[in-house]
């Protein structure tokens, strides 16, 4: 606010280059003021003065600094027309934007679908082959691998616990990544970290570092299902898009079916192996990892000749090296079907402008080496927190909480039944074999040499006086309050087989595994142990058996049905029917498991559950895809793919632990998700006729 008194001051200059400032109104009450600076030419005054009397009225806040009443309105003017010009740049980016979607439709139709999109489609079904493979190996090396590594119970329990962990962690990390890094180069990363640690896994000989290689393997492979389908639906066009998907998650079938095939041919011939010394053994489980490996190294390779999706590179305003892929794709479709002269038309593809990557590449000019690759990825981590927290966005929140609940129900139901059914099975089997067992009470036996094995028996209060034990396999016997005297065990194998409350006097053992843990509460007076086999040792005959693979072959080829089904009707009724028919189909097959009274009735309803459910799974994997904006779409189907690996975590432990107590309860669990999924599901959007966004 200007001061009333100084506006009324005036400036002269008198002879003597003297500076008087007087006050207007008379001049005689003036106060001269006296300064010893030299006189000035009259260039030398300041503009806002130039041209003007002596006696004129100057802005005296020029010498101190403070813009003249004009200038500020120039500088507001000024503002103002930046302010417009941004608006109308954000008003034509957002229109760019959204004719984006529709350029880059029409750009795929003009390309065709052809000889590319079918080599694309086999190499990104290796590395969804390779997921597939990775959830059944597990499971079958676990019988071997808690006997050679002398795996408790509760470790056995940890190792599939974290493994799911992993892809769980995985899914999300390499999900939210895809969007900002790329989906080639991003699945490039997991294939080789799954490579990697998976054949370090081979090798391990310890357990802690057999769970960490897993573990770490886990996590590499995780974030393939959500980079694939991602991927691979930014190369199809959309009346391709739901079927072409859909065959692409046969794939993951094939992985559980060369898992089991192999590991039947693999696993119980226990000479298939090689040791180094007697402490770096290599047995067949180990060699049958080795053999899983092939699906991701054969993925790895291909991957490395495919082009990165044309898709993100025009969301990261790549707009040059979009088109050359583009024109790539064109040109091998067409010349594949004989029209090598049609031309690529698009010249100008309209690209979002962005800055983060400006923000990157002015930080990757100053600073150390470290300093910029700290920048790098401290930026990208901060992109890709946005990048979920913008998921959470009015016009994305409700699509997104049903599915959430559609995939969470579907996992939960299926991982939970996968688990029940093979336990259940076992459980038969122990059921049946223990009405099998035979019990002897109060025997004596005396100088008699026991050279016929010893199976599924329980000795009570005997007496065995004299008595030689030679050349012979005990399994699952149990001597309880029984008495040894001057006895000899001489190359014994055991499983299964305990001596508990026993008395054993006089006696040896010679070149047996029967070792502390086998003797429970036991009173030894006089007992030598010479060349004791400590520790585990396999025992593959009884170790494997033929049912675990047939179990999972069966139940991975029953999927076929389901797949091309899904596959040929995906874009004909829709996915929203496909979800959630399925699904309740589904729930109305669990209620057969009620009448699941032997194993060959259990394998029957396992594999008619598995082809009805496909058809939800292979739905829900293509509308996942087409629900969200390119640059959250890999982040978006990484976090549904984490939330469907935690539903897989609880719901092992569930329905696990009711196996040999009720089957109504994992049934009934199983129902009411279904069901609730399958109706959840009708309420998510149609994208049939959908253009990517």
């Amino acid at each position: 606010m200007d001061d009333p008194y100084r506006n009324n001051v005036s400036q002269q200059v008198t002879e003597g280059g003297e500076y008087t400032y007087t006050q207007d109104g008379g001049g005689q009450d003036g106060y001269p003021y006296q300064a010893d600076y030299p006189p000035q030419d009259e260039d030398a005054r300041s503009d806002a003065t130039e041209g003007a009397d002596d006696d004129e009225q100057m802005y005296e806040g020029e010498y101190q600094g403070v813009p003249h009443p004009d200038e500020i309105k120039e500088a507001r003017r000024a503002a103002r027309m930046e302010a417009r010009r941004k608006a109308r740049q954000a008003v034509q980016q957002e229109e760019e934007e959204d004719n984006l979607p529709e350029q880059y439709e029409t750009i795929m139709e003009d390309c065709g679908h052809g000889r590319f999109q079918w080599m694309l489609f086999f190499v990104l079904g290796l590395a969804l082959m390779a997921d597939g493979v990775d959830g059944f190996v597990v499971g079958f090396v676990l019988p071997s691998a808690e006997k050679d590594m002398c795996i408790s119970n509760s470790d056995k329990g940890l190792l599939g616990l974290l493994v799911y962990v992993a892809m769980m962690v995985g899914a999300l990390v390499w999900g939210g990544l895809s969007d900002k890094m790329g989906r080639r180069k991003c699945l490039i990363y997991v294939l080789t970290i799954d490579l990697v640690f998976s054949f370090l896994s081979c090798f391990a000989q310890s357990y802690g570092f057999f769970l960490f290689f897993r573990f770490c393997s886990g996590f590499g492979i995780g974030g393939s299902i959500p980079i694939v389908y991602t991927y691979y639906a930014e190369f199809l066009q959309m009346d391709k898009r739901g079927e072409h998907l859909s065959w692409l998650c046969m794939f993951w079938m094939l992985g559980g079916l060369y898992a089991s095939f192999t590991a039947w041919g693999i696993i119980p011939h226990y000479g298939w192996g090689f040791a180094i010394g007697s402490e770096f053994q290599i047995h067949s489980w180990r060699l049958f990892i080795l053999v899983c490996l092939f699906p991701a190294l054969a993925a790895l390779v291909g991957v490395v000749f495919m082009p990165e999706s044309p898709r993100f590179l025009l969301e990261s305003a790549r707009h040059d090296e979009a088109w050359m892929i583009l024109r790539q794709v064109h040109d091998t479709n067409w010349k594949a079907k004989g029209e090598p002269e049609r031309v690529f038309t698009a010249t100008n593809i309209k690209t979002p402008e962005t800055q983060e990557d400006d923000f990157i590449e002015i930080q990757s000019d100053t600073g150390t080496a470290f300093q910029r690759w700290t920048v790098r990825h401290m930026t990208m981590l901060q992109q890709v927190m946005a990048n979920i927290m913008s998921l959470s966005a009015p016009e994305l929140r409700l699509q997104g909480l049903f599915l959430f609940i559609v995939w969470f129900c579907l996992a939960f139901s299926y991982h939970g039944l996968g688990v029940w059914f093979p336990d259940m099975i076992k459980y038969m089997q122990y059921e049946e074999y223990e009405s099998k067992v035979k019990v002897f009470h109060r025997e004596r036996v005396e100088r008699f040499h026991f050279n016929f094995s010893l199976v599924n028996q329980i000795h009570r209060e005997g007496e065995y006086i004299h008595d030689k034990f030679a050349n012979i396999e005990i399994k699952s016997v149990k001597f309880e309050d029984s008495l040894f005297e001057n006895c000899y065990f001489e190359d014994v194998k055991s499983t299964n087989t305990f001596f508990e409350n026993c008395t054993i006097k006089n006696t040896v053992f010679y070149n047996t595994d029967l070792w502390q843990e086998k003797f429970k509460d036991c009173r030894m007076e006089n007992t030598t142990f010479l060349h004791p086999k400590k520790g585990c040792h396999l025992n593959f005959q009884e170790e494997n058996d033929i049912v675990i693979y047939m179990v999972s072959f069966l139940g991975s080829l029953a999927v076929l049905p389901g797949n091309i089904i899904s596959a040929l009707f995906m874009d004909k009724i829709g996915r929203i029917r496909i979800i959630g028919g399925s699904m309740l189909v589904s729930a109305a097959c669990t209620f057969l498991l009620l009448l699941s009274f032997s194993q060959g009735a259990v394998i029957c309803w396992q594999c008619l559950f598995y082809a009805t459910s496909v058809a939800a799974w292979n739905g829900l994997e293509v509308i996942s895809v087409e629900l969200y904006p390119s640059s959250k779409r890999g982040t978006a189907f990484g976090i549904l793919n984490g939330i469907c690996k935690f539903a897989a975590i609880l719901a092992s432990f569930i329905f696990a632990a009711f196996i040999g107590i009720t089957k109504i309860i994992p049934i009934f669990l199983a129902f009411i998700a279904l069901v609730c999924g399958g109706l959840v599901a009708l309420k998510l959007p149609e994208t049939r006729e959908k253009i990517l966004s």
